[in-house]
């Protein structure tokens, strides 16, 4: 018997909510990666971390089990694995994460790029597919593998697209707007990998081990949105690229006015520090002899 697989059991909400999730999500993360390029060192690599969580966390995990709420199957239960599930997550991040820090020390080389993508857009893939392994139900699970295939190579064309965003864009209104495009490429990854999906129920349901997705997902994603809420906040408070580099000129110009009020002084005086004035000429005493 083959169930009617349903993916918008609330219809347009979770669609949208997710969409909305995995906006924010890479807005954040194209804004912490622009800190990230205004940074160096360590502080440099503490906001390509941050990018991870919010892109590879939010924008992806968290918008794929926002999705993951509208779907049904009609004559079994779903549970997830609690393992599989916690470890796909960690998938998502580690190999954003990866792609962030191959292209940003990679110094935005197309090899760096490319590879970057490659790796980046396999892991999303692998993340999204063990997600899907982590449900269970009583039922057989099998994929069509074109669909496959082609929900692969849209995760590596928008993870390639999405870490070349992080080199070229800076300005909040374009940061914006890669963000929603980031966003449509990420649910379209999602959906077709959806549509490669095809469930049997079986004859007689069993008892479906693994917990409820309220009891699970719903927690495990708003820890990671409070996470990124945070970061979101940290990114308010601390000054933007074009702030650091107003704030540089800004010494620039003072250490040059410091500097050519010095060569004035020992221009007017050589060979002096101190400025004449504040040397006073002392009228010498005059002695007179008494004859």
């Amino acid at each position: 018997m083959t169930s009617a697989v349903n993916h918008f059991t609330h219809g347009p909400l979770t669609p949208l909510l997710a969409y909305v999730m995995s906006c924010l999500g890479s807005m954040l993360g194209l804004r912490l990666t622009a800190q990230a390029h205004a940074s160096r060192g360590a502080a440099r690599a503490r906001w390509l971390l941050g990018a991870a969580v919010s892109i590879g966390g939010t924008g992806i995990w968290v918008m794929h089990f926002i999705a993951m709420m509208g779907f049904d199957v009609k004559g079994t239960q779903i549970r997830y694995d609690v393992p599989l599930t916690a470890a796909s997550a960690i998938v998502a991040i580690v190999v954003v994460g990866t792609g962030l820090f191959l292209v940003s020390y990679g110094r935005g080389r197309l090899p760096a790029l490319l590879g970057g993508g490659l790796l980046t857009g396999l892991g999303v893939a692998s993340m999204h597919y063990l997600g899907m392994y982590a449900m269970n139900m009583s039922a057989h699970v099998s994929y069509d593998r074109l669909t496959v295939a082609g929900s692969v190579a849209i995760a590596v064309v928008a993870a390639t697209a999405a870490l070349w965003f992080t080199l070229r864009v800076k300005k909040p209104v374009w940061i914006t707007g890669a963000a929603l495009v980031m966003g449509v490429a990420v649910s379209g990854m999602h959906y077709t990998g959806m549509a490669a999906m095809h469930v049997t129920v079986d004859a007689e349901a069993g008892a479906v081990a693994g917990a409820d997705a309220l009891d699970f997902l719903v927690p495990l994603m708003t820890v990671i949105s409070l996470i990124t809420l945070t970061m979101l906040l940290m990114v308010i408070l601390s000054p933007s690229e074009e702030e650091l580099h107003e704030d540089a000129e800004l010494v620039a110009r003072l250490e040059l006015r410091r500097r050519a009020a010095q060569q004035e002084r020992h221009l007017a005086y050589p060979g002096s520090a101190v400025p004449a004035p504040s040397r006073r000429a002392h009228p010498q005493p005059t002695w007179t002899r008494d004859r």
